[in-house]
């Protein structure tokens, strides 16, 4: 295979979006979109990827981190003088580049392998990306000869009433022979309106050298979207969201109401799994199979095996295991590892806790920074007592230790194997295995008190 490169384009602002945030760091279902085209890109098995970066760009850089190598457009002065700006890195390199936009998240990685197939088999020294489209005003036009290979591009302007009627158009996605689009580059023009150097104009000075021009046509024209500004923004979520719940239904998973289902992109399903209305999945998400999830229910980075029932919960950055039972109106915050067969009930709260297999906490109660064994129970309304204001402490519960309602377990603390803790008690020593503590005032009855009440009125 021949040797293959890739520049994207990711200098320009995003005037038309109206933001603080540079346009391609703009998430579509959840990743910046420059990022969904560097993850398409990275398919390719490209040897570099040069991202074209200008405005934001230390943020770019913080955002998309080592997929890319960097290339700096201090001015930006049109997309061939970005494309020079990569000169240093790829200018002697052999064989194919490929240059997209940075502003086009729905290409996928299918597409690019076709267009460079298209490329190789054609001989060509330059492909161009097009697609069709019904109503084809602004964009220019592709014009092929008798041979289906490029003759011109021509803008909407310049076109013809005859090429007007052509609905092929291009897309802003290339790819050329490496060391020819560095050598045509030096010929780009500005002499223009805008006085800009466009790289559309290496395939007209490919073109006059003789050499073939080919194209391949995306067989979606939704693939070619690009984002500028939140219209088009709305209308990438919406497709790529459909793009999306379609994968994991052939996949074998049920999504009961995909229009009011939300999966981001890196998320894995397994087979024979419900997902109700409502839910959102994002970040590396992993769920396992025949497991209902929602509705209403947040999950984000969390990794849930199998058979387990998440319903209307939130679940942030954690571990769940098989056949465990959480909601309704959990919340699993970060750093938090439940086990097999582990029950979280209503109003239920964990963080950066382990919960052992089989163990409970039904309802109204907080588990924060501890470590709680199997087969624990855990009554209604107790809380760890992690944090004294300063520091965070923690709190041990060993197998088969029995919480009673309204416990207060002051860390740092060990409640031992099987012991009990009586409800209403404030721990704060340990109990060793097997006891019983009992941590509350004895109970006094004052008798007649209410009598005694109304004589002093």
């Amino acid at each position: 295979m021949t040797n293959r490169n890739a520049i994207i384009l990711a200098a320009g602002k995003g005037t038309r979006m109206k933001s603080s945030l540079y346009k391609v760091l703009h998430p579509v279902c959840g990743k910046p979109m420059v990022e969904h085209v560097i993850d398409h890109v990275s398919s390719i098995q490209a040897s570099k990827i040069v991202t074209i970066i200008g405005h934001g760009a230390e943020k770019v850089k913080e955002v998309v981190g080592s997929k890319t190598e960097y290339a700096l457009q201090a001015e930006q002065l049109g997309t061939a003088h970005a494309v020079m700006q990569a000169k240093d890195i790829l200018g002697d390199a052999e064989g194919t580049t490929l240059v997209i936009c940075g502003d086009t998240p729905l290409i996928t990685a299918e597409t690019l392998e076709a267009l460079l197939d298209v490329h190789a088999a054609q001989k060509a020294k330059a492909t161009i990306l097009t697609a069709r489209t019904d109503n084809p005003a602004g964009y220019g036009r592709v014009i092929r000869n008798d041979d289906g290979l490029v003759e011109k591009i021509v803008e909407h302007k310049d076109a013809s009433p005859e090429e007007l009627l052509v609905q092929e158009i291009n897309t802003g996605t290339y790819c050329f022979d490496n060391k020819l689009l560095f050598e045509c580059l030096e010929n780009v023009s500005n002499e223009n309106a805008q006085g800009e150097y466009y790289l559309p104009d290496v395939i007209e000075i490919l073109k006059q050298k003789g050499e073939i021009v080919s194209a391949f046509e995306t067989p979606s024209f939704d693939e070619t979207l690009g984002i500028n500004d939140r219209i088009a923004l709305s209308q990438a979520e919406t497709i790529l969201k459909r793009r999306i719940n379609e994968g994991h239904m052939r996949n074998g998973v049920t999504l009961i109401d995909p229009d009011n289902t939300y999966i981001h992109p890196d998320v894995v399903i397994g087979p024979d799994t419900y997902i109700y209305p409502g839910t959102m999945i994002t970040g590396k998400t992993i769920i396992g199979s025949e497991c209902h999830i929602g509705p209403n229910t947040e999950i984000k980075n969390c990794e849930i095996k199998n058979r387990t029932v998440v319903r209307q919960s939130v679940a942030h950055d954690s571990q769940i295991g098989s056949d465990v039972q959480i909601g309704p109106f959990s919340h699993i915050r970060p750093q938090s590892d439940i086990r097999d067969e582990a029950k979280i009930g209503n109003f239920v709260e964990l963080k950066k806790a382990t919960l052992g297999k089989g163990s409970k906490a039904s309802h109204l109660s907080y588990l924060g920074d501890a470590e709680i064994g199997e087969n624990v129970n855990i009554g209604c309304g107790s809380i760890t007592v992690n944090y004294d204001g300063k520091n965070k402490f923690l709190t041990r519960i060993e197998d088969g230790a029995f919480i009673g309602c309204n416990s207060n377990l002051v860390a740092p603390v060990t409640v031992g194997k099987s012991a009990y803790v009586a409800a209403g008690s404030t721990i704060t020593k340990d109990v060793p295995g097997e006891a019983l503590s009992v941590a509350r005032a004895r109970q006094v009855n004052k008798e007649n008190y209410v009598n005694k009440l109304n004589i002093n009125k």
